[in-house]
């Protein structure tokens, strides 16, 4: 490449140790096309004017304000314009430059007349493409120019092994059908891009299929899971009758209703019967064995009976009173009340309670309408000393005080013990009969007031609300034998 002298005199770098100027530590001379204005008359005058005016232009000072020759300047002419005597030429010519592609990385310096020879060969010197893709680059960069980023360079593509230009190979990239890429459906599969569309229907696994038997869709990697568990599934019946194939939503159905080789027990085997065999013949066990099952049947309601006994015992013992003080609840008193007064003798008997945990056993007891001396005008109650199942350590007879309360409701203080309501007690006498250790038929009213509450009293003042009454039966604690 031939270049013209206005491409190789760029900005050039000189050492201070040769540069024309002396008394610098280093010139840059800016050596620049110049076109001197139009020639006047060649005269001594204006030649030495001429002279003197190029080798001022010509020093590193002045070279930024030269005036601009006009174009279509013979070279001869620039040349006598930049070197006005041979002195000059030959000290300019002969100084040591570097390559105007130092920064670059070149590290040729030599004298300014051989670097146009230099930029011919240098590495870092900006050439045409060879392939005229219009593109100046380096020498240093044409090899990979040439092989990856020249529009116009001839490349084959990996896939399909198609030549095409650099411009046609990147308008080609991502289209190319030979080449592989993952599916689209994220299975993990690379396939030819040509081959995507049938992959994605016959061979992904996640494509979606229907199940044949329930109609749902699944991955095709799934399916085969929700086979194993699909309620729609047709599957033989495990015990292998003659019936099915069943869907497994019904196989349950059929095994506990209609399977005739599923193996069943008796339907008498709570009862005892041991029976275990094919459902086609339990009828004929039932109807041969009629009589054995009638007697196992017997056998158990016995022991069930017992069961419940045993049972309504434990209930019993846990809602048993200990405490010593019974507050008896009675409903529906006005019921019970106009009974009381067209049934002669008719007792309420409170639940049992005990003045301990291992203390005696007592049960009080009410007659609405009166009993004895308050017949017809008062309510008469009564305690009575039950059997008990400590009784043969206790301290006989019984001695500790016994104190009746009816109360009001609706006037009671802060406790049941408040304010309002009729009260009487009584110590048992060691001579009483009612208190004598009891035998397993004990005295049927046992002791306590015949007139404890007037009926006048009891309408009169509030013992009565909701239809219910209460009343207390208090055993001085403070007297209990401890066992």
């Amino acid at each position: 490449m031939v270049r013209s002298l206005s491409q190789w005199t760029k900005t050039l770098s000189f050492p201070a140790r040769i540069s024309p100027n002396r008394n610098s530590k280093d010139c840059n001379v800016n050596v620049l096309p110049i076109t001197p204005p139009p020639a006047p008359p060649r005269n001594k005058s204006t030649s030495t004017s001429s002279a003197s005016t190029m080798s001022s232009s010509s020093s590193p000072s002045s070279s930024s304000s030269s005036p601009t020759p006009p174009p279509n300047v013979p070279i001869t002419e620039i040349s006598q314009i930049i070197y006005p005597d041979p002195e000059s030429e030959k000290a300019i010519m002969g100084s040591l430059v570097f390559c105007i592609h130092h920064k670059q990385g070149c590290k040729w310096s030599d004298e300014l007349r051989k670097l146009k020879a230099h930029l011919n060969t240098c590495k870092h010197d900006a050439i045409q493409c060879p392939n005229k893709c219009g593109s100046q680059i380096p020498r240093v960069m044409m090899t990979d120019h040439l092989a990856f980023t020249c529009i116009l360079r001839r490349a084959i593509c990996e896939f399909c092994n198609v030549e095409f230009t650099g411009i046609g190979l990147e308008e080609h990239a991502g289209t190319c059908s030979s080449e592989p890429i993952y599916c689209e459906s994220k299975c993990g599969t690379r396939v030819l891009r040509g081959r995507m569309s049938i992959h994605r229907a016959k061979d992904c696994a996640k494509r979606l299929r229907r199940c044949p038997h329930c109609g749902r869709e699944f991955c095709a990697d799934t399916l085969a899971a929700h086979g194993a568990t699909c309620p729609r599934s047709p599957i033989p019946c495990p015990q292998r009758c003659d019936a099915g194939p069943f869907a497994r939503a019904d196989l349950d159905a059929h095994l506990r209703d209609e399977c005739k080789a599923l193996t069943v027990p008796c339907t008498f085997k709570e009862a005892g019967c041991r029976f275990k065999g094919p459902r086609h013949l339990l009828e004929a066990h039932l109807e041969a064995n009629t009589s054995a099952h009638l007697s196992l049947m017997v056998a158990l309601s016995g022991r069930q009976g017992q069961q419940i006994n045993m049972l309504k015992s434990a209930m019993a013992k846990l809602s048993t009173n200990y405490t010593g003080t019974l507050l008896w609840k009675i409903t529906d008193w006005s019921v019970k009340m106009q009974e009381a007064k067209t049934k002669d003798g008719l007792e309420l008997v409170s639940p049992p309670f005990y003045t301990s945990q291992y203390g005696y056993k007592l049960q009080a007891s009410m007659f609405l309408n009166g009993n004895g001396p308050g017949e017809g005008t008062h309510v008469s109650v009564y305690i009575k000393v039950l059997p008990g199942e400590y009784d043969a350590l206790l301290k006989w007879p019984f001695s500790h005080s016994v104190t009746f309360t009816l109360f009001e409701q609706g006037t009671l203080g802060s406790g049941v013990g408040g304010q309002g309501g009729v009260a009487e007690s009584f110590v048992p006498d060691p001579t009483w009969e009612n208190f004598q250790r009891p035998s397993t038929e004990p005295d049927a009213l046992g002791f306590g007031f015949p007139r404890f509450v007037s009926h006048e009293l009891l309408n009169r003042r509030p013992f009565v609300r909701d239809d219910t009454v209460f009343l207390r039966v208090k055993v001085d604690p403070s007297k209990i034998v401890a066992v």
